[in-house]
């Protein structure tokens, strides 16, 4: 059976009325309120058509309808007017930026803060993830005779700092000529890069320092792999609590538990790789999220992603609405980031 064109603007009708209304649709108010050139009777053919196909549910024994994943599928993918944000919203993501220059990690959970406030759903965010980011400049810093300070700046302006051991007392004048020396080869490497290279090529560029290298350098790519984790942002979670999807505790419940499970909001997240992406119920491949869709956008800084935000919502969402705030907010984002990183 074929989704004729007056089948899918009956299609669109419920969705949109359900997403405003959170009731079940009935073909009297299809009728009335969205098609009123079509009877009641026949909006009541073309639903029992949709509902055969997948494309809505009756819930118990109401008489309307509600639209099922599938339903909302096709409503994002293809039905749904695509808005652009209004002047006044994106005046006020734009100032809010300006208003919140300062260090990287800030701005992020700052964005995140500013997204769930604006779609009034819960957000979520990933600062940018270290590994991601290329190396600007490393300094190896003496504390004592058995621990050195490894200083490791990134051209997305993340500094790590991590106290790795030694055996032997090395010179500080030693120190800088092994800083010197992984400056000038690793500079511009991305981290994920740089902790695979193979310091014993006989042409690394080590020469007379291999003893020492073999000493610090075990420390300092263990150093960076433990610094792979980038820190999650949530807000927001409060706002779909005064949703009648969560008047269910249980539903309720689940959802917050998944909030507070930072490895699962960071698998969520660190899978973002497109500039926006919807992903609707039973899509989600975390079970708690099922009844929940997520849209997710990526950030980037030289035309590199290194992190990513994200709306979480009832599958009832707005989805025009948000996907054009996250995409205004993503854009600004990203230009705010230059204009951080380059001063």
């Amino acid at each position: 059976m074929s989704l004729g064109s007056r089948k899918q603007l009956i299609l669109r009708a419920i969705i949109e009325d359900y997403i405003n209304t959170a009731e079940p649709v009935g073909s009297r108010t299809v009728s009335k309120k969205y098609l009123t050139d079509i009877s009641p009777a026949t909006i009541r053919n073309e639903m029992a058509d949709l509902e055969d196909m997948g494309y809505i549910e009756q819930p118990h024994t109401s008489a309307g309808r509600i639209p099922s994943d599938k339903g909302y599928r096709l409503y994002v993918d293809k039905l749904m007017s695509q808005k652009t944000i209004n002047q006044q919203d994106y005046e006020f993501i734009k100032k809010e930026f300006l208003d919140t220059i300062g260090e990287i990690d800030r701005l992020i959970k700052h964005a995140s803060k500013l997204l769930s406030g604006m779609t009034k759903y819960a957000s979520i965010a990933m600062a940018p993830q270290f590994k991601k980011t290329c190396l600007k400049h490393l300094q190896l810093i003496k504390v004592d005779s058995n621990n050195i300070l490894a200083v490791i700046v990134t051209d997305a302006g993340i500094i790590k700092n991590s106290v790795l051991r030694t055996e032997t007392d090395i010179e500080v004048d030693v120190l800088d000529k092994i800083s010197r020396i992984l400056n000038e080869k690793l500079l511009g490497l991305s981290i994920e890069d740089l902790v695979k290279i193979d310091f014993t090529d006989p042409d690394n560029g080590i020469s007379g320092y291999e003893q020492i290298f073999a000493k610090v350098l075990p420390e300092l790519l263990q150093a960076l792999k433990y610094s792979e984790r980038a820190e999650i942002y949530y807000d927001g979670a409060a706002n779909l609590l005064e949703l009648p999807e969560y008047n269910d505790i249980q539903k309720a419940k689940d959802f917050l538990n998944v909030l507070d499970e930072n490895e699962l909001l960071f698998d969520i997240l660190n899978d973002v790789s497109k500039d926006t992406s919807v992903i609707i119920g039973k899509e989600n491949k975390v079970h708690q999220l099922k009844d929940c869709s997520l849209i997710t956008a990526t950030y980037s800084y030289n035309g590199r992603i290194i992190g990513s935000i994200g709306v979480l919502g009832p599958t009832r969402m707005k989805y025009s609405k948000v996907i054009s705030i996250v995409d205004c907010l993503t854009q600004n984002l990203n230009d705010i980031l230059t204009q951080i990183i380059k001063t």
